[in-house]
């Protein structure tokens, strides 16, 4: 008798733009992204709240040596200030800790915008996962021990107000790494005379991955394992756009491949790392060190 073995499921390799809903946390979506698509491995670029919704970007399999280059991708969010309560956590989830009766007008809030544009400072908010001398600021906020947080540098590249009522103010912003929305709105009103927090937030893109690409996990669900899934994957190399490649004959791919350095001097004006490709494929992240070529990431793909 001759047993039929089913065929083997191709791996799975590149990107998925999750259009995460309100409630999930960030762990939470790759669990779900894991048993729905079957894939090995699976993270995650950039953390989004459990009151946030929007774009997260998914791995899986290969993509996930990527991930590092995505984090560091221009994020833009949607977001609504609500002016008169500050709340220990910035946000709607905190309890009120101050109050003001002064409601900006939007002529007040257009005029206050370009302070918070270009390379500012920013203290992050107590609710927040940075660490200090091993502690998570959040855990020490919830113990009412709040940590000292110093001021750090944030990139803002546009922040524009879209509306504006008696209460609250619909506000778009296009940032680098690292910035808090929760501490800009904070600050803002604060500058404003006032007090608010962050009542919404959306995230609308992350690097090359928008609300139009994205995918729902009500969709993907549908989708499982199937063929269908794979019109919804982005090429692992879409995150790298801003790394130069370098082509490689199939012997030295073969030796990169294999961890092995190889002797190649890095061309006037490129970077220190490189795409090393051959023949249109992936072959490896590397980077030039004293005359060699030497793999940091290498791809099985």
């Amino acid at each position: 008798m001759i047993e039929s073995v089913a065929p083997a499921r191709a791996p799975i390799n590149g990107w998925l733009a999750i259009d995460k809903p309100l409630g999930l946390s960030s762990a939470k979506v790759v669990a779900i992204v894991k048993r729905l698509t079957g894939a090995a491995r699976v993270g995650h670029a950039g953390t989004l709240d459990p009151l946030a919704s929007g774009i997260l970007p998914i791995a899986l399999g290969e993509a996930t040596k990527t991930v590092q280059f995505a984090m560091g991708g221009r994020k833009t969010y949607r977001f609504s200030l609500r002016f008169g309560e500050a709340r220990a956590t910035d946000d709607a989830e905190g309890e009120v800790v101050a109050t003001s009766a002064v409601r900006p007008n939007a002529a007040m809030i257009e005029a206050a915008l370009p302070g918070f544009v270009g390379d500012i400072l920013q203290t992050p908010p107590a609710f927040s996962a940075l660490q200090v001398g091993g502690k998570r600021a959040y855990k020490a906020a919830r113990e009412g021990k709040p940590l000292d947080l110093a001021p750090r540098r944030a990139l803002i590249h546009q922040l524009k107000l879209l509306s504006a009522t008696a209460d609250e103010a619909e506000l778009e912003v296009s940032c680098g790494k690292g910035v808090y929305v929760r501490a800009l709105a904070r600050d803002l009103a604060e500058a404003l005379g006032t007090v608010g927090y962050v009542a919404r937030l959306r995230r609308t893109a992350v690097g090359p991955f928008g609300e139009a690409e994205a995918i729902s996990l009500e969709s993907l669900e549908t989708l499982g394992h199937s063929a269908a899934l794979v019109r919804h994957l982005f090429p692992v190399d879409i995150v790298l756009a801003d790394i130069p490649a370098l082509i490689l004959t199939a012997d030295e791919a073969a030796r990169l491949k294999h961890g092995q350095a190889i002797g190649a001097a890095p061309v006037a004006g490129s970077e220190r790392l490189v795409q090393a490709r051959c023949e249109d494929r992936l072959i490896a992240i590397a980077e030039f060190v004293a005359g060699q070529l030497r793999p940091v990431r290498v791809f099985n793909l």
